[in-house]
């Protein structure tokens, strides 16, 4: 879950929707600046599916008892968040081999600094993993510049997508959430690997520095509105409450 605090109320947007979100940015992709055209399908499939892992976790959102609203994707139990990291590759991987070590290197990355046992064993399986990938799909040294773009445009649209869920709409770029203050960390050869960097014009648009996309485009996020007062009843509240949209376009700057 993408868990955003108000004042009084939190929204939460379940994963699986912000990541449609994620492969909505990754089709719209210019085809000149796409690397490695011959895995395109693969990896677009990569990024609409890399959170389904999360659709049943997101289904009953957890309470975090010490500060009194849900668990996010950053806080949530690791146990079950490993878990769920794992079932959403397998099920990737039944379906195309490629788009699962994709994945595998995303969530991996998760824990290249990590000390915890749970983590240093995910990390060692998921590396296991992609090594066995490489092999059966016969991926060699020359096309680990392409695999290294398509894990880097899952990052972007990954990152992209949590910034306009993450963020107040409209909201200043000093008071964006911290990660994004500086622009995406990942880096593309079309614009000479320069950060790109985003802004909101206003509730409804966001620009981008050296803008990727074949076209403007509007993306809509949907999510759901719980009261603080109601967190004691969290998920009686999260069912039966109604879906929002979060609608917004998506622009060059001038």
């Amino acid at each position: 879950m993408v868990v955003t605090e108000r004042e009084h109320e939190v929204l939460l947007f379940e994963q699986h929707e912000h990541a449609k979100v994620c492969g909505e940015l990754a089709e719209a992709w210019r085809e000149e600046y796409f690397i490695g055209k011959s895995k395109r399908r693969s990896v677009i499939y990569a990024i609409y599916e890399h959170d389904n892992g999360w659709i049943q976790l997101d289904k009953t959102p957890l309470i975090n008892r010490d500060r009194k609203i849900p668990f996010s994707f950053i806080d949530y139990p690791l146990t079950s968040k490993i878990k769920a990291y794992k079932k959403g590759i397998d099920i990737i991987e039944k379906k195309d081999g490629y788009a699962a070590l994709i994945c595998s290197l995303h969530y991996a990355s998760f824990f290249e600094r990590y000390t915890n046992g749970r983590g240093e064993d995910f990390l060692s399986l998921e590396r296991e993993r992609q090594n066995k990938l490489k092999e059966k799909l016969y991926i060699h040294k020359s096309e680990e510049e392409d695999l290294l773009f398509h894990y880097d445009l899952l990052q972007f649209c990954d990152n992209l997508s949590l910034y306009l869920c993450m963020n107040e709409p409209g909201v200043d770029k000093k008071n964006e959430v911290i990660w994004f203050r500086k622009g995406f960390s990942q880096r593309f050869a079309y614009n000479n690997k320069k950060r790109i960097v985003a802004h909101w014009l206003d509730k409804n648009t966001v620009s981008l520095t050296d803008f990727p996309f074949n076209k403007e485009l509007t993306v809509s996020l949907k999510y759901k509105c719980i009261q603080k007062s109601q967190m004691s009843n969290l998920q009686v509240e999260y069912k039966h409450q109604k879906s929002k949209q979060r609608i917004i376009t998506i622009v060059g700057c001038n």
